[in-house]
């Protein structure tokens, strides 16, 4: 386990559940304890560490600005790794990652936990029997306000820090998962409520290649229930509401996330007619222990990553379009990375 803050020790709980801990890596007091208690090995760095390596796989949830680096020398190692998202600090990087897994052969996955989410299993399932029709509108909220105390570190108030790097990249994940690759995005950004360098609101356009169209808008500094925090449960440290935070149209039906709720009108397709509704079942579990699932999986050879690199590079090309059409006011195609040939 590279880094034991507070995502790596939610990891580092499952991983001693469902495997052996070889090893914490973080060059923290903590984390030394924490590998101690534990009855793990403790190493301040991967320099250290990968000489001496026993793992079978490694799990990293450091700062985005390094993922990249300690990938790279896990990848060179042979181990196949599991990266929190983002995949990394930028696409550039990203694409440079996934080519050299992909040229190694090592199994490269990102932590987009929320797809392993057997709700989602269960929504995608709906979407792609064909139940709601052609998708035509997806729509994703992320409404909450974060307290002042969580802007006390300086770096959490400027650029790069905001709900749009931060947040918007589990929701523009789902909704690729769900809808399709999204081509072209628009956008507005801005910091009118509490007056920081970095953005607390903004609303996104969203165009798929099957021609779809999508919204997204979010906040951080709004009281308000409509966030997937909020309403999925996922997360004990959040309260939960009976509210859904995702809804997506189709020609014959339109479902609604979280809950799983389909509607329909069984009498024909006409604002005059009845509609009904109807929740989808599923069996609840931890995402983070399916995620882990997975891994083992993949390391054993008997599964695919659920989320590749590929994926996890999407998603961030995904954002930084965003980013760019909210500073230039203009509409943004994204691109592909030619991950082949990235250096």
């Amino acid at each position: 386990m590279v880094g034991a803050g507070l995502v790596g020790r939610r990891h580092i709980d499952h991983v001693q559940s469902h495997a052996r801990l070889d090893a914490v890596v973080d060059p923290s007091e903590e984390a030394r304890e924490l590998a101690r208690e534990i009855g793990a090995a403790w190493y301040p760095g991967l320099g250290a560490y990968l000489p001496r390596s026993r793992a079978d796989g490694v799990i990293i949830a450091t700062p985005n600005r390094v993922h990249a680096d300690q990938a790279l020398a896990i990848i060179e190692q042979g181990l196949p790794v599991l990266v929190e998202k983002p995949i990394t600090a930028n696409a550039h990087e990203g694409a440079r990652l996934v080519s050299e897994a992909e040229h190694a052969g090592v199994p490269l996955l990102v932590g987009h936990h929320r797809r392993h989410n057997p709700l989602i299993a269960a929504a995608k399932a709906a979407v792609e029997s064909g139940r709601l029709g052609r998708i035509a509108l997806a729509n994703a909220q992320f409404w909450l306000h974060k307290p002042d105390g969580y802007f006390a570190e300086s770096w959490r108030r400027q650029a790069g820090a905001g709900p749009v790097y931060i947040n918007l990249i589990h929701d523009l994940d789902l909704l690729r998962h769900l809808c399709g690759e999204i081509v072209a995005v628009s956008a507005r950004e801005s910091n009118q409520a509490r007056g920081f360098e970095v953005e607390d609101t903004a609303v996104i356009l969203l165009e798929f290649a099957s021609g779809a169209l999508g919204t997204v808008s979010l906040s951080d500094s709004v009281v308000a229930p409509w966030s997937w925090e909020f309403a999925s449960g996922e997360n004990p440290a959040y309260p939960k509401t009976n509210v859904p935070s995702m809804m997506i149209g189709g020609t014959h039906g339109a479902l609604s996330i979280p809950d799983l709720t389909v509607w329909t009108q069984p009498n024909g397709r006409d604002w005059w007619k009845p509609i009904q509704s109807e929740t989808l079942e599923h069996a609840p579990a931890d995402p983070l222990i399916c995620q882990l699932q997975n891994f083992l999986a993949v390391i054993r050879g008997d599964e695919s990553p659920l989320v590749s690199g590929r994926d996890g590079l999407q998603s961030l090309i995904a954002v930084e379009a965003v980013k760019r059409a909210a500073e230039t006011g203009m509409r943004v195609a994204l691109r592909v990375p030619d991950v082949a040939s990235a250096p």
